[in-house]
């Protein structure tokens, strides 16, 4: 999972996703206009719509009050006496390159529009304009602006407060779990975190040592479950040579690796009761012996552990110890699934917008309001990790600025792509549909071979030059290698 930090709006998401007229927060939008009757009709317009309205005739007067007011939007006519609409655009920009730019024309050519975009513009509309359509792009620019400064805005207010490193999240429970973490994170306690699976444990197991005085240490993970018992008792405690039949030499654990920082336990409900029980003994002596070894070593280590399952019950039934289980439970952190904090939603995804765009060497990727809508309303059992996946999806797929929700898995929309693309263009001809569909399924071959050609090719049992001449009438672009 990508590094990031601790954030999250919750109205932002529901109100845009919805349009609703009367939950815009009271959003603040500046109109740069010379004409009186444009600023009037704007003014009522808007106003009905609960947004606060300022206006400057000008562009100079507009620059004066971007320099002592906040605003969420600007307005901006392009043909003004003095400066130019064009001309002040930059300007805009130059002092806050987030503010989205809507320019308003009553006369405007292609040449204009190019400009405008280039130099910033969020869209460009032509008087006289349609109301409708006008709103919607003022609540997506909004609603996008918002998700993007309160992100910005969390990230500096939260990585003062606790520097935490790889968790999004700004919902009354995850605020929570970052007030817990930050009272543990400078004691020696044992923790537990319990949560269902994707929803960032070994990110809090993280983030407890980066606040801990052990974050200088190393911090160790192992998935306890992804392990057979004689492999996983060898990989934590170590082995004199000769231990097993495979012990040519000897060789450390991970709890000597970990020495004065944390190991992390993941999955710990899958251990064998054998290995419980050495567990238990590190974690009251703080001594140890290598497999086949006569030896004690004593280690000073901070066990974290993680578990997806409920260890209570686990006890109950006799598949865990009581006494390790009274052990790990020092301090409980529980995290809540997606679904029980929708309103991490929005920049959860903005964030993996931003990372995957990077990560592929793109332009800047935005949902569109229905696949917003879409994520909102999904109810995540893969938890942020699936989130995270389908994010990067749309980003690779995505041939555009916009990714709409037929980007999306089909689960999570409730459709299949082809009926996506048939709703969005009702009259493609068979070959326009196949032309789609080829693309995209050569697009995600490309990312699952890490953008290999070769590879690719040798998976779809085609010449790697046939898959070059593909890519080329596609016009999929070759991105630079992804993680390996």
């Amino acid at each position: 999972m990508p590094e990031v930090e601790v954030t999250l709006s919750s109205p932002v998401g529901t109100s845009a996703a919805n349009g609703n007229a009367g939950s815009q927060m009271q959003a603040s939008i500046l109109v740069i206009d010379d004409e009186a009757s444009i600023r009037e009709s704007l003014e009522v317009l808007l106003s009905l719509e609960g947004y606060t309205i300022s206006m400057a005739v000008d562009g100079e007067e507009g620059l004066r009050m971007l320099e002592s007011n906040s605003y969420d939007l600007v307005l901006l006519d392009l043909a003004m006496p003095g400066q130019s609409g064009l001309e002040i655009l930059p300007q805009i920009k130059e002092r806050q390159p987030d503010l989205p730019v809507i320019m308003i024309t009553a006369y405007g050519t292609v040449d204009n529009v190019i400009e405008a975009v280039r130099a910033g513009a969020e869209n460009f509309v032509q008087k006289p304009w349609d109301n409708e359509k006008l709103l919607a792009d003022i609540r997506s620019a909004v609603a996008r602006h918002r998700v993007e400064e309160e992100n910005l805005q969390l990230k500096r207010t939260l990585k003062q407060r606790y520097n935490f490193a790889n968790i999004v999240g700004k919902s009354d429970s995850m605020l929570k779990v970052f007030d817990l973490v930050a009272q543990v994170a400078p004691s020696r306690s044992t923790v537990l975190i319990q949560g269902e699976s994707g929803t960032g444990k070994e990110l809090i197991a993280k983030a407890i040592h980066a606040n801990s005085p052990r974050r200088d240490k190393p911090f160790v993970p192992i998935n306890t479950g992804a392990m057979p018992p004689e492999l996983l008792e060898s990989t934590l405690f170590g082995h004199v040579k000769g231990a097993f039949t495979s012990a040519i030499a000897a060789k450390k654990g991970l709890f000597e690796v970990a020495h004065g920082g944390t190991l992390f336990l993941d999955e710990i409900a899958t251990m064998g009761m054998d290995t419980q029980a050495k567990i238990l003994r590190v974690l009251q002596d703080r001594r140890f012996m290598h497999l086949g070894g006569i030896q004690e070593i004593q280690v000073d280590v901070r066990i974290i552990a993680a578990t997806n399952v409920d260890l209570r019950k686990e006890v109950r039934e006799g598949r865990f110890r009581e006494d390790l289980f009274y052990r790990l439970n020092v301090i409980t952190v529980d995290l809540p699934p997606l679904r029980s904090r929708r309103e991490d939603i929005p920049l959860l995804a903005s964030h993996f917008l931003e990372f995957y765009a990077n990560e592929n060497g793109l332009a800047p990727r935005t949902l569109s309001n229905d696949a917003l809508r879409a994520l909102i309303d999904y109810d995540w059992p893969g938890n942020v990790r699936e989130l995270e996946n389908s994010i990067e999806r749309g980003v690779v797929l995505s041939s555009g600025p916009i990714i709409g929700s037929d980007l999306l898995p089909g689960h999570i929309t409730g459709r299949s792509f082809q009926d996506a693309l048939l709703e969005h263009n009702p009259n493609a001809s068979l070959f326009d549909i196949l032309e789609v569909i080829e693309r995209r399924i050569i697009i995600e071959k490309l990312e699952r071979c890490n953008w290999n050609q070769t590879e690719a090719a040798e998976q779809f049992r085609i010449p790697l030059s046939t898959l070059n001449q593909k890519i080329k009438r596609l016009n999929i672009e070759i991105r630079k290698r992804g993680r390996e």
